[in-house]
């Protein structure tokens, strides 16, 4: 698989869903946007969230509701064709490859990066500040998996420097306690 034609797809896919969400829903204070993945790199879906979605959410489960892509309001919404098809392409890349576990390990750390290079280079270029006006949180994680915390903390640094980082870190220092 040629990774730097799929971190174009991914990009311009992105792009487009996060455009989507804003147009039908960008009353609603949209601050955070995600891409996400699935422990079998078979998948790459969008996740966004807005303010007035968290003004609804648990108090004691505040934080988890605001930076847990799996929460929120409007995960896998937006460039559904176009996520479709760079899922449909990852699958027919793993059943090509289907019991070689070490390319295995290859291809799924290179979709992860690419999934992070592409949000870096979307907050670079201020992609979704020049839309909403504002910085907002973008997170890159992968269902029912767990990032090292190190990795997680790399992640998190590296996608934003803005309130939602301190935010993120300072929560994550929590965790397991």
């Amino acid at each position: 698989m040629d990774f730097e034609i799929l971190k174009q797809q991914i990009e311009k896919a992105a792009k487009k869903a996060f455009l989507e969400v804003y147009a039908q829903h960008g009353a609603e204070k949209i601050y955070s946007f995600a891409l996400y993945s699935d422990e079998g790199a078979m998948t790459v879906c969008p996740a966004t969230n807005t303010l007035a979605m968290l003004e609804n959410a648990d108090n004691d489960d505040a934080l988890y509701y605001k930076y847990e892509p799996a929460e929120w309001k409007y995960e896998m919404n937006g460039a559904e064709e176009e996520f479709n098809a760079i899922c449909t392409q990852l699958r027919a890349e793993l059943d090509e490859h289907d019991e070689d576990d070490g390319w295995f390990e290859g291809f799924q750390s290179k979709l992860y990066s690419s999934c992070i290079e592409v949000l870096k280079k979307l907050k670079k270029d201020n992609f979704f500040s020049q839309i909403t006006g504002e910085d907002i949180f973008l997170i890159f994680t992968v269902s029912e998996y767990e990032f090292e915390t190190e990795d997680l903390k790399n992640i998190i640094t590296g996608l934003n420097n803005n309130k939602y980082k301190d935010e993120y870190l300072a929560w994550m220092d929590t965790w397991g306690s």
